[in-house]
């Protein structure tokens, strides 16, 4: 009896397990792109940099005086990063959190990239996106990959705009060397 019961529940395992698994490939497969979070999963630029808005909501518009055509968009004031397509179209936006020192409010481009480094901090971050330096300070947007924020009230002075990972990628994805950045107030 033991032998027959250990059986039917091994099989009824294996099928709850397929099922289970089933489900899983379901709701992956139909998930938003910045949802699925895999690492090292092959997606294509396109789909990276210009996710879609929730709902159907349209990302925020950049603020007034920000430029017109493809450029990054970021905001001192808002903690706020805007990546805006060729046709003026919002593509993705997200909240920062600063570095300690701001790049004063003017036109940019990009002017180096490095796919993984050790931030100011001794964080490990990801997808740095530089565009300027103040005082001897490099300001650029960067993912640590731990996911954490820089700790308030810090006495190194860092000019790492951080993101969360998926944002970094989406920043890596969509601003080359040399693509125009323009900071706001």
């Amino acid at each position: 009896m033991a032998r027959s019961s250990a059986g039917f529940v091994a099989g009824l395992t294996a099928a709850a397990l397929a099922v289970v698994g089933f489900l899983a490939h379901q709701a992956r497969a139909n998930a938003p792109q910045d949802l699925r979070g895999t690492p090292g999963a092959s997606a294509t630029p396109a789909a990276s940099a210009t996710g879609t808005p929730r709902a159907g909501r349209r990302p925020v518009a950049p603020p007034d005086g920000s430029g017109t055509g493809e450029r990054v968009v970021y905001s001192v004031g808002d903690d706020r990063v805007w990546l805006v397509g060729p046709d003026d179209e919002v593509r993705h936006t997200f909240k920062v959190t600063p570095g300690s020192v701001d790049p004063p409010p003017g036109t940019y481009a990009v002017t180096s990239r490095t796919k993984a480094t050790t931030g100011t901090d001794g964080v490990p971050v990801e997808h740095v996106v530089r565009f300027t330096s103040v005082d001897g300070v490099v300001i650029g947007f960067s993912a640590a990959v731990d996911g954490s924020a820089p700790a308030p009230g810090r006495a190194v002075r860092t000019g790492g705009i951080r993101e969360s990972r998926a944002d970094g990628e989406a920043m890596w994805m969509f601003a080359p060397v040399g693509q125009k950045v323009v900071v706001v107030r």
